[in-house]
C-alpha cells in the first residue's frame, strides 16, 4: 500500500464573507498566496488577530480561502493553553458549542460567540484513492509514523470527496511530538493488537 503524504497546519481562520467585509472593509476580496492541497483551497495574504475570553492576543493568524458559510480559527492545544481559549476537538465546519473568540482586522472587529476548534486529525480521499485504501466517508483509522519518533495515531477521520486529494492534515502539536514535517509520508493502519 502506497504512503500517504502529511500537511501540517498551523493556526489559521476561514471567514464569512459577511465577517471578511467588516474586517476589511465593504466588497473586500481575499488575496491568494499559496494553493493547498485540496484543490480551489488557498493560503492568503490577509491575517487577522484573534482575541481569547481572556484577552490574550493571538497575532497574525493567517486566513484561508475561500469564504465559508461558517467562521471558524483552527488553533493547537498548545496555543488554546498558552492563549487561553476554550476550543474543543471537532471536525472543520462543527463549530456548535465550540470556543468564542474576538476577530480584530484592520478595518473593523467581529465577536464570534462559537467558532475556535482544534482540528481533528483526518485524511482526505478522492473517489478512487477510497478505494484504493479500502476506506469509506467517516471512518476512523490510524496511522504509522517512521522516522526518529516512530508511533502510531489513532483517531483519525476518513473524508472522503470527489474534490478532495490525498493528504493527510495534522496540527503542529501532533507534527512536532513526532517529528513531522509537511510532505512527510505515513501508512494508513485499519486495525493494531497491542499486546499486554
Amino acid at each position: 500500500m502506497r504512503k500517504i503524504p502529511v500537511g501540517i497546519s498551523g493556526r489559521h481562520a476561514h471567514l464569512t464573507k459577511e465577517h471578511l467585509e467588516i474586517l476589511f472593509g465593504e466588497g473586500y476580496e481575499l488575496t491568494p498566496m499559496k494553493d493547498l492541497s485540496q484543490p480551489g483551497q488557498y493560503a492568503a495574504e490577509e491575517k487577522i488577530d484573534v482575541v481569547s475570553p481572556q484577552g490574550k492576543v493571538l497575532a497574525g493568524v493567517r486566513i484561508l480561502g475561500p469564504v465559508r458559510k461558517g467562521t471558524q480559527v483552527e488553533i493547537s492545544k498548545s496555543d488554546a493553553i498558552r492563549f487561553k481559549f476554550e476550543a474543543p476537538v471537532r471536525s472543520s465546519g462543527d463549530i456548535k458549542g465550540s470556543g468564542p473568540a474576538k476577530l480584530i482586522g484592520p478595518k473593523g472587529e467581529v465577536e464570534v460567540s462559537e467558532g475556535v476548534i482544534i482540528a481533528d486529525r483526518h485524511i482526505h480521499f478522492n473517489l478512487e484513492e477510497a478505494i484504493e485504501f479500502g476506506v469509506k466517508d467517516g471512518d476512523v483509522v490510524s496511522i504509522a509514523i517512521d522516522g526518529i519518533k516512530p508511533g502510531i495515531l489513532g483517531n483519525v477521520l476518513c473524508r472522503v470527496n470527489k474534490a478532495y486529494a490525498l493528504d493527510c492534515h495534522l496540527d503542529t502539536d501532533d507534527g512536532a511530538a513526532f517529528m513531522l514535517n509537511t510532505g512527510d509520508t505515513v501508512t494508513l493502519v485499519k486495525k493494531y493488537t497491542i499486546n499486554e
